[in-house]
């Protein structure tokens, strides 16, 4: 968002404070001029208020001196102070505030003059609520800031309305405080309420977006389901009109050229056609919903048939339908109000916080209810008299459009809101997603590619024993079986040697090692007398599964 002064509305911030509060380096925060205390509320919104007025005052100077120019007789006022006259009652009547003429009171006014006020309003009130330090707090500082704004506002334009009052055209003062009242508190409302949603950190691009932000989940949802109804029935107006316009350009044709503007003239006709192009909307609107409008008194234009008596020489008027039954097309049209009920009863139920199981119906029709509000507000503004006489009722009526749009609308809200309740009850719960592994980090292919390392064996456990194998053999060092024998004679040698023992491939288990007994040496006896040699001198014996072959060797001294 751009950076704002707080001292003058609507001009931006030295380069310096700018710098300093972005934290541009080079720029600490002793280099930013010290920030003082804020300023009281009301005097913020009087400098607000003489700001807003100011420029309004500029613009709509500059096209009034044109046309007053470019105009063939003095229809502006006569001379200087006449122009500042004319100048302050388009001021007035860009925030449908009425006058009183000779002919009668004038209260058909333009509401697409109200884009100039209200989007000086919408930044005046932003600029309001950050120089009066009321940034980042609660929601009840939008009320407060709008209502500081307003009152100033008001009072001034009621000033206005006094100080312009000349024997030809007199501006209603109350009307003027009332309607620059309502306008300063809506648009300079939603200009605050995006300053402080702003200030929290959090991108809005609207001010309708950051005051649904700041309303609780329950209206928030209200507010949302009315909106979404009240379009689509300004989109089906926006439609006839645009059709039937479509349908008589050459009617549009021969009023301007019974005019005969000029170049100059022929600008600010286009520029009036279209300050007047919403009111057309919403009496296209009012033709959708049922009760359509009228042209003057004793005049009818909706789908049960048209009735028209001489209408002013006005290009946009064109679009009006030829006397007599209904065109067959615009029929269609019936079908807006049911269309937006389902619009806005979908959306209401889908922007609340829970499901509301058998209140669905009900939430449903109170937004069909407050969208008639709405469409009889709007149809009030968008009528009024133009003088007295038979121009005296042009426009729909309010108390209708706004009783048939609460019905139809509210019932298809209901019967809408049922459905997507239902539906919403009958979806299965969502399952929790899981959380996604990280994306390996890309490796270039000029880089040599790292070998993944090889696994580390796994350790192997033991064995469990089975039942049915039995216990590895186990083998126990034995004595030795040839032991030294004591020669049975003399002659005889004492130790006899015994051959080595079959060497057996088994695989033994380690066991621990025994330490021989310590070797007593024995003191040595007489050699014996060696015994006769035996009969069996080629026997056998089986020793420990070996067997051995046992020779007796004769002695030698």
């Amino acid at each position: 968002m751009d950076a704002v002064s707080d001292v003058t509305p609507g001009q931006r911030a030295t380069a310096d404070r700018a710098g300093a509060s972005k934290g541009v380096p080079g720029r600490g925060k002793a280099d930013a001029p010290p920030a003082g205390p804020p300023r009281p509320l009301l005097v913020t919104g009087l400098v607000g208020a003489l700001w807003c007025i100011g420029i309004g005052l500029a613009v709509l100077t500059t096209v009034t001196l044109i046309g007053w120019i470019a105009a063939p007789r003095t229809a502006l006022g006569q001379g200087l102070p006449g122009v500042f006259r004319t100048v302050v009652n388009f001021w007035l009547v860009s925030h449908h505030a009425g006058f009183a003429g000779p002919n009668g009171r004038v209260g058909l006014l333009p509401l697409g003059l109200l884009v100039l006020p209200a989007a000086l309003l919408y930044r005046g009130g932003g600029w309001v609520i950050r120089a009066a330090g009321a940034q980042g707090r609660v929601r009840a500082e939008v009320p407060r800031v709008a209502v500081a704004l307003a009152v100033p506002y008001a009072l001034l334009a009621a000033a206005l309305a006094v100080a312009a009052a000349a024997p030809s055209v007199r501006p209603s003062a109350w009307q003027a405080l009332l309607a620059c009242f309502v306008v300063a508190m809506g648009a300079g409302g939603l200009g605050a309420a995006r300053a402080l949603v702003a200030a929290r950190g959090k991108r809005i691009r609207t001010g309708l977006g950051a005051l649904l932000k700041l309303l609780p989940e329950r209206p928030r949802s209200l507010v949302i389901g009315v909106a979404g109804a009240t379009a689509v029935l300004l989109a089906s107006g926006a439609l006839l009109v645009g059709g039937s316009l479509a349908l008589h350009l050459k009617e549009a044709d021969r009023l301007y050229d019974m005019l005969a503007p000029g170049v100059v003239g022929g600008i600010l006709l286009l520029v009036v056609q279209l300050a007047y192009l919403p009111n057309a909307v919403i009496w296209g609107t009012a033709y959708a919903v049922g009760p359509g409008f009228s042209v003057g008194a004793g005049t009818s234009v909706s789908p049960t048939g048209v009735i028209l008596d001489a209408v002013p020489t006005f290009p946009a008027l064109a679009a009006l339908p030829e006397p007599g039954p209904a065109p067959v097309l615009s029929l269609l049209a019936l079908a807006a109000p049911f269309v937006a009920g389902a619009v806005g009863g979908a959306l209401t139920v889908r922007a609340m916080p829970s499901p509301v199981y058998e209140a669905a119906p009900l939430w449903g029709f109170l937004s069909g209810a407050l969208t008639g509000v709405v469409v009889a507000v709007l149809a009030a503004l968008s009528g009024g008299p133009l003088g007295g006489g038979r121009m005296a009722t042009m426009g729909p009526s309010a108390w209708q459009v706004g009783l048939m749009a609460a019905l139809e609308v509210g019932i298809a809200a209901a019967i809408a809101a049922w459905v997507a309740n239902w539906s919403i009850l009958r979806r299965p719960a969502a399952k929790p997603e899981k959380a996604k592994p990280k994306p390996k980090a890309a490796v270039p292919l000029a880089a040599p590619v790292p070998a993944a390392p090889a696994p580390a064996p796994a350790p192997r456990k033991p064995a469990k024993p089975s039942p049915h194998v039995s216990d590895p053999v186990e083998f126990e060092e034995s004595e030795p079986l040839l032991a030294r024998r004591k020669p049975a004679r003399a002659g005889r040698r004492a130790d006899v040697p015994a051959a080595p023992p079959a060497e057996l491939e088994l695989e033994l288990e380690p066991e621990p090692v025994i330490e021989p007994d310590p070797i007593v040496e024995e003191k040595p006896e007489a050699p014996p007398r060696p015994a006769p040699p035996r009969d069996d001198a080629g026997r056998t014996e089986n020793r420990g599964g070996a067997i051995y072959v046992l020779r007796d060797e004769p002695h030698q001294d």
